[in-house]
């Protein structure tokens, strides 16, 4: 049965989802949720997801949510297909698994505190509140200061092997890197080398084109 993924694409969490499939090399039906009408959080996909947030993830009789717990299914189930987001031994699964949770806890809240501010409030008209933008760009210099310190000593955040760890940073990076802050990341060789190696996977300029779609 189809791999089904709803949400839209220009959700960080929905974009995260559609990378690791397309680095999976995995087909997949993308359902289009219109969150401007409120549809995720009415039926149908209140079902999917009881918490009313995207993505939802069905494959076959399996209904998942929460974009990195999906992420770490499709690595896991299908493992032989595409390109390999998990390292076999169980020390360095574990030291991906702390800076999947460091992405989560630290990164994440910062970088989406900034995206929706400098790229998100932007678009739909608002007004950007300076105030919050300089708190988290002094938080999120601090936190590059501990990725710098991590990449020095290994090519990716996991190790010397791209893995999800770097993989669920993708999505905030891309709308980060194209804003001001920009700077903070630049400002630092081994992150700035990290982003542009991320980034430029073609499995995440395939998930970019389908945004564009």
């Amino acid at each position: 049965m189809a791999i089904k993924v709803h949400g839209p694409m220009m959700s960080p969490a929905v974009m995260r989802v559609v990378a690791t499939l397309k680095e999976k090399d995995l087909d997949f039906e993308l359902i289009p949720v219109n969150m401007q009408a409120g549809d995720h959080k009415k039926e149908p996909f209140i079902s999917l997801n009881p918490f009313g947030q995207v993505p939802a993830f069905e494959d076959g009789d399996l209904n998942l949510f929460e974009s990195r717990a999906i992420t770490q299914y499709i690595a896991h189930t299908y493992a032989d297909k595409g390109n390999q987001l998990l390292p076999n031994d169980p020390k360095k699964m574990a030291i991906m698994s702390v800076w999947i949770e460091v992405e989560a806890q630290k990164f994440d809240p910062i970088g989406s505190k900034l995206g929706f501010e400098i790229v998100i409030k932007p678009m739909l008209g608002m007004v950007t509140d300076d105030a919050v933008v300089a708190e988290n760009e002094e938080k999120l210099g601090k936190l590059l200061d501990v990725y710098e310190s991590r990449l020095k000593e290994s090519k990716y955040l996991g190790g010397e092997s791209f893995t999800l760890a770097d993989l669920h940073h993708a999505p905030s990076l891309h709308y980060l890197m194209g804003s001001k802050v920009k700077s903070l990341f630049d400002a630092r060789p081994h992150v700035s080398a990290w982003c542009a190696d991320i980034l430029a996977r073609p499995a995440w300029s395939k998930t970019l084109e389908l945004s564009k779609q």
